[in-house]
């Protein structure tokens, strides 16, 4: 699973990095759980790559779709409940999370957690 720093990642990855590989994530990374199916992901892709991709926003901030579902450890492992669910991560820890956002607002509060 390769990150992406050009932030915005517009697919969901099926085969995603474990717990242990994200735990060693350098910088900060944001993980979006989710389905490409799932209406509120989609509702929230707008809002999400708005903020994602302004050239304002912070130099080193890598973006990681993770296809979330039955079976899939990962999501579980986070404890994600509701699609989409992203997570902000600095070196591997979580710092904070949003769950289904709808406006680029929401998205911009979240990364301004990183400190």
């Amino acid at each position: 699973m390769e990150t992406n720093n050009m932030r915005f990642k517009a697919d969901y990855e099926e085969e995603t990095i474990t717990f242990d590989q994200v735990s060693e994530l350098p910088g900060n990374t944001i993980l979006e759980f989710g389905a490409p199916w799932c209406g509120h992901c989609q509702a929230a892709q707008s809002a999400v790559k708005e903020v994602l991709t302004l050239p304002s926003g912070p130099l080193e901030l890598s973006h990681i779709k993770i296809y979330d579902g039955k079976g899939k450890r990962l999501g579980r492992m986070f404890k994600v409940k509701l699609w989409p669910t992203l997570i902000l991560l600095q070196n591997g820890n979580e710092v904070a999370r949003l769950v289904r956002p709808l406006q680029p607002d929401e998205v911009r509060e979240l990364v301004s957690k990183i400190s």
